[in-house]
């Protein structure tokens, strides 16, 4: 099940809940009983070889292979 971060406006806490993606957008409660909460934009870092050792050829890439200059 899909875990999502959220930061309460009042009290600054931050906290995490687990639900399905269905219900991704719903409001969440923070702990301490506050309503006044934010979905915190959640980056997700994969990094590793995949099946049988392929990895990304070095030098290039980017947004757009590379071909744009950015």
């Amino acid at each position: 099940m899909p875990r999502y971060e959220f930061r309460c406006r009042a009290c600054g806490d931050t906290f995490e809940v687990n639900r399905p993606m269905a219900e991704a957008g719903a409001p969440a409660t923070c702990p301490q009983g506050h309503i006044d909460t934010v979905k915190l934009l959640s980056a997700v870092s994969v990094t590793g070889r995949g099946a049988g050792g392929a990895q990304a050829p070095a030098g290039g890439g980017g947004c757009c292979g590379g071909a744009c200059g950015c």
